[in-house]
């Protein structure tokens, strides 16, 4: 008897469409646009921008390292927003926000801007030992 069917071949065949017969799917926006870029970087950027606002008027900002944690490590009863660590002999001082808390407490961009902002300036307050309203004098005016 012989079979109509050929043989399978040994070789993979190269995929030109995806199963459905569309073609391949490509990245839904280009890099460009805030679309693509996701929730944990522009939060970054927020932080960042919150970061050079301050440093303009403390220099001193620039040795200090700044961290965006998702969230604290020990929760007590209430969950801390940031952090402040003083600097030792072999690390500089460094200030810690976490992501999660600050995004569940806010609705919007521009009002996790404002919360963002009032917790990296109250956490600079509390390294510099100094009141918030002295570090930014819009401090809880915005």
């Amino acid at each position: 008897m012989d079979s109509s069917v050929p043989p399978p071949s040994s070789e993979p065949r190269p995929r030109r469409r995806d199963r459905h017969g569309r073609g391949m799917r490509g990245p839904v926006a280009p890099p460009q646009v805030p679309l693509s870029t996701s929730r944990a970087d522009s939060f970054r950027d927020l932080v960042q921008d919150s970061v050079e606002r301050l440093e303009r008027r403390w220099p001193q900002l620039a040795e200090v390292d700044f961290v965006v944690l998702e969230v604290p490590e020990t929760v007590d009863e209430t969950v801390p927003l940031g952090s402040a660590v003083s600097a030792e002999k072999e690390r500089p001082a460094q200030i810690v926000i976490y992501r999660r808390p600050l995004e569940i407490r806010t609705k919007n961009r521009d009002e996790r801007a404002l919360l963002v902002h009032e917790v990296v300036v109250e956490q600079v307050a509390e390294l510099l030992g100094l009141a918030p309203e002295s570090v930014d004098p819009r401090y809880g005016q915005e």
